[in-house]
């Protein structure tokens, strides 16, 4: 029989970093018959494998998951292989292009390594909607739609105000809350965890747990974090202001370091274990006039350690304060061997030297092929923005002239964009 901490030490650890508990009375309750029985509660975490990577704004409920699992209670990490050809409504505007079953399944293992980072592989259960849906007839649908009315579905923000809007809303969309709230049922959750987004899934699971003559779950929502760079803006890739998991240690803690001061606290909330006590003292002492700099120095070896290594950690640390704090060259800069032709402008020879060619080098070129940003254009705007600096120098041209041209020709030169660096060597 297992033995569980006192229901209050559990609640608030649990409840660091929560949204929303529906409702905390019942999680008391279920703690405190799960203490008494030794039985743990079984906590369910659904992801669709929509995307082959996760930034960190995916692990705040992962997190949450693993705090159940170090409390003692059995988790379930369950991958939407089904549902995910359905498409999550959640937030869009417009249908989702379902995916096909070829990138769900490659999805699917790329999730099941990734969250690993985070959760024990030996206590984690990995499960997949498909083990039930791919057995279900036409008719178990029909029964299961039996127990929601059309109302009920409409109710939902997004559908509501497509449906005002005049909107298509295809018939498959209206079903996902369904389904979603299915998985619930056939793995008994006692709890099931997500974003604040997904509220409105997460009770349809309650609902049909009681259709289907089970005790309702527990219904906890955790923030949506806000990206790197300033603004509150939600954490995204398609915003430029996601930390993936699996960026290189320096890019990771780079980034932290430059998060604003006051979204420093979010971040230690929503992405470590530290506990509300321990947060609360270290912001204490901030504001009796300690270095805010070394909280967040602390904040960004966290989570580097988490995603890659404790000596990882220790080294970015090291290279950071190198590049930022000495104006040295970090030890570990990432080099890239380009051809110069790759990212060379029109050859320039001089009419008093002729036998002396210099080679002009196009920024933007350089800085998206050494992957500094997602285009050229992009690019363009850094060096408009002041943000490009190669060999320590600020750009702010479209071109440097590099030469004179000696055969063979090898050039090293540090590019830096904002926080993110890497070594281009240029050979002909």
């Amino acid at each position: 029989m297992a033995t569980f901490a006192p229901v209050d030490e559990q609640l608030a650890y649990i409840k660091k970093g929560s949204a929303e508990i529906i409702r905390e009375a019942d999680l008391r309750a279920k703690l405190e018959k799960s203490r008494a029985s030794g039985q743990p509660l079984r906590v369910k975490l659904g992801m669709d494998p929509t995307a082959p990577d996760l930034h960190l704004g995916h692990t705040v409920v992962l997190r949450k998951l693993k705090h159940f699992q170090d409390l003692g209670h059995s988790i379930i990490f369950l991958i939407g292989d089904f549902t995910g050809m359905i498409g999550d409504p959640t937030g869009r505007s417009v249908t989702r292009p379902p995916l096909t079953r070829e990138q769900i399944e490659q999805n699917a293992e790329t999730y099941k390594a990734q969250v690993f980072k985070i959760l024990d592989p030996v206590k984690t259960v990995v499960d997949f909607n498909s083990r039930w849906f791919s057995k279900f007839t036409a008719e178990d649908f029909i029964r299961l739609a039996a127990k929601y009315t059309v109302s009920q579905i409409l109710e939902r923000e997004d559908f509501h105000k497509r449906f005002r809007e005049e909107k298509p809303i295809a018939l498959h969309e209206l079903l996902y809350p369904l389904a979603q709230g299915y998985d619930s049922v056939a793995l008994e959750a006692d709890v099931e965890l997500g974003g604040t987004d997904q509220k409105f899934n997460l009770l349809v699971g309650r609902e049909l747990q009681r259709a289907y003559g089970q005790e309702s779950q527990i219904v906890l929502t955790t923030p949506i974090l806000e990206g790197w760079t300033r603004g509150a803006d939600k954490m995204s890739k398609s915003l430029n202001n996601a930390i993936g998991i699996h960026e290189p240690p320096l890019e990771i803690y780079g980034k932290i370091m430059a998060i604003d001061d006051e979204k420093m606290w979010s971040y230690y909330e929503l992405l470590t274990d530290m506990s509300m006590k321990w947060i609360k003292d270290r912001k204490r002492q901030l504001a009796q006039g300690a270095n805010p700099m070394e909280a967040k120095k602390e904040l960004a070896h966290l989570i580097v350690r988490d995603f890659h290594s404790e000596d990882a950690a220790s080294q970015a640390a090291q290279d950071w304060a190198r590049q930022f704090q000495k104006d040295e060259t970090p030890e570990s800069i990432e080099e890239v061997d380009l051809p110069l032709q790759e990212v060379a402008g029109a050859a320039q020879t001089s009419d008093a030297k002729p036998q002396t060619t210099a080679y002009p080098i196009r920024v933007d070129k350089l800085v998206a092929r050494l992957g500094l940003t997602g285009s050229t254009s992009e690019a363009s705007r850094k060096i408009k923005e002041k943000a490009v600096f190669i060999d320590g120098e600020l750009v702010t041209a479209p071109l440097v002239h590099r030469g004179p041209l000696d055969s063979p020709y090898r050039e090293v030169l540090v590019v830096r964009v904002g926080r993110k660096q890497k070594k281009a060597i240029l050979q002909r």
